[in-house]
């Protein structure tokens, strides 16, 4: 079998999903390849997913601004994506097309490959910097993996609030605006930053100042370009420890090809390969 697979989105010329891929598929002894179909958005998304239908993908994954605009056009809807309400990996099964979100368990993954420790309190407290389609799927993943105390910090409040619904009943969230965030970072044992902002080409930008961050608490970006993000820079400054944004693609990508081949290959030793082909972009 030659897998066809590929990724949906824009921008995407430049992403790193395909050199990921193509190191499984090496990995897993499996012959394939993995394609980018940029959909700019003047393009008429149906008409581009007939043309990916007609191409008979037999799996691929979907990032900006699709992650939600897919669900209609999709046969079937995993219980995790339809409790999101965002999709991330698409597979092709019988011609059907059924829709995943992986990006939940692949954080989770990757804090337990660097601090597993924290599983062991799961009431440990746990802040959220944004509320997107990303922090959907993470508080989804925080809460499924068993932690209980998981606030959510946004602009926006309605659009944490609408996230901290998808809470277990033994779940408590606070909703707060950044600034009052900004004064409580002290009081956290893990504090994840979940929207764009510090990727490149505006990697001088911060969405709020990690002054109050306590030494050893857990700082995470899931922006990958730079590696190193100001925010990841300052709260290394203060003492904190970090988990980049790079491990994460990386985890949620291994369970997407699990979808797709039924094989589970491992990915902790492509960590440093990632970091070095990043590095050099």
């Amino acid at each position: 079998m030659h897998y066809k697979l590929g990724l949906i989105g824009f921008p995407v010329k430049h992403s790193l999903s395909p050199w990921i891929h193509r190191q499984f598929l090496k990995k897993a002894g499996l012959a394939g390849d993995y394609a980018i179909v940029e959909i700019a958005p003047g393009d008429s998304f149906e008409q581009k997913l007939q043309q990916i239908k007609h191409s008979q993908f037999d799996g691929f994954n979907v990032t900006v601004p699709y992650k939600k605009q897919i669900m209609p056009y999709l046969d079937q809807l995993d219980d995790n994506a339809k409790a999101i309400g965002a999709v991330n990996t698409v597979v092709q099964k019988d011609g059907k097309w059924i829709g995943y979100n992986t990006d939940g368990m692949g954080y989770i993954t990757s804090l337990k490959q660097h601090y597993p420790s924290i599983f062991q309190n799961q009431a440990c407290r746990i802040l959220l910097i944004g509320a997107g389609g990303a922090a959907r799927g993470l508080f989804f993943g925080l809460t499924t993996a068993g932690f209980t105390r998981v606030d959510i910090a946004n602009r926006t409040l309605s659009s944490a609030e609408t996230i901290a619904e998808l809470g277990k009943k033994e779940t408590n969230t606070a909703i707060m605006t950044l600034e009052e965030a900004e004064k409580q970072l002290h009081q956290y044992d893990l504090i994840i930053q979940t929207t764009n902002v510090g990727m490149k080409p505006n990697a001088d930008d911060m969405i709020l100042s990690l002054d109050q961050v306590g030494k050893n608490t857990i700082v995470s970006d899931i922006v990958y370009q730079p590696i190193e993000t100001k925010f990841l820079h300052q709260a290394k400054q203060k003492g904190a420890d970090v988990l980049y944004g790079h491990v994460m693609l990386l985890y949620q990508a291994q369970y997407a090809f699990e979808l797709w081949t039924s094989q589970r290959v491992p990915a902790h030793d492509m960590e440093q390969d990632l970091k070095t082909v990043l590095g050099g972009r």
